[in-house]
């Protein structure tokens, strides 16, 4: 029951939506409504409002450590913990706040990495920041540091539990990049910053 009750904790904790908290604090547009569409960080930036954007990658890296944190702190095992940081990157994805239909979670899944290695959160991010920075596509960056953080994880993290959580999330990461990826393959995605 201990380990139901910290899983849908983490799942909560995943179905905040900052993106939609923060463009309401500011009073700007909901972030569904324009861009992609999508209640993410990068979305928000689209709105030319950087403080939002920043707050709510900020507020989505941070409910995924403090998912992994909080099952650690309640003394869970390595499968609760994976269990737990699984739960809020998919609860970011099909958050129940906003009818199951969430953001891609790249932040929150940095977010959960954080919690279980800071080595491997930092892999992931230098890896993001040199693909975005390169290319300008923030899809093609998070799709890179998917791709590399499972390796990076096998080499790390000290319980194959907890490498099978980062495997799927960098999965399902990917996944939720399909449309992005046809649109890179068709030259139509629209680069940082770009309004």
């Amino acid at each position: 029951m201990n380990v139901l009750v910290i899983i849908i904790l983490g799942y909560l904790l995943g179905s905040l939506p900052f993106a939609v908290i923060v463009s309401r604090a500011f009073g700007m547009a909901d972030p569904r409504t324009y861009g992609s569409g999508n209640p993410g960080a990068t979305n928000v930036l689209r709105s030319g409002n950087k403080s939002a954007a920043l707050l709510t990658l900020a507020g989505d890296v941070a409910k995924g450590w403090f998912a992994v944190w909080l099952a650690q702190r309640l003394g869970a095992g390595p499968a609760t913990v994976a269990g737990c940081g699984l739960a809020a990157f998919i609860g970011h994805v099909y958050p129940v706040f906003l009818k199951f239909k969430g953001g891609k979670g790249v932040a929150t899944a940095l977010g959960v990495l954080l919690g279980l290695s800071a080595g491997l959160a930092l892999i992931a991010a230098l890896c993001w920041l040199l693909v975005a920075v390169i290319s300008r596509y923030s899809s093609l960056a998070a799709i890179t540091a998917a791709l590399a953080t499972p390796i990076a994880g096998a080499l790390l993290l000290p319980d194959p539990r907890l490498v099978a959580c980062v495997t799927v999330i960098s999965a399902l990461l990917i996944w939720r990049h399909g449309p992005n990826i046809r649109k890179l393959l068709a030259g139509t995605e629209g680069k940082i910053g770009r309004k």
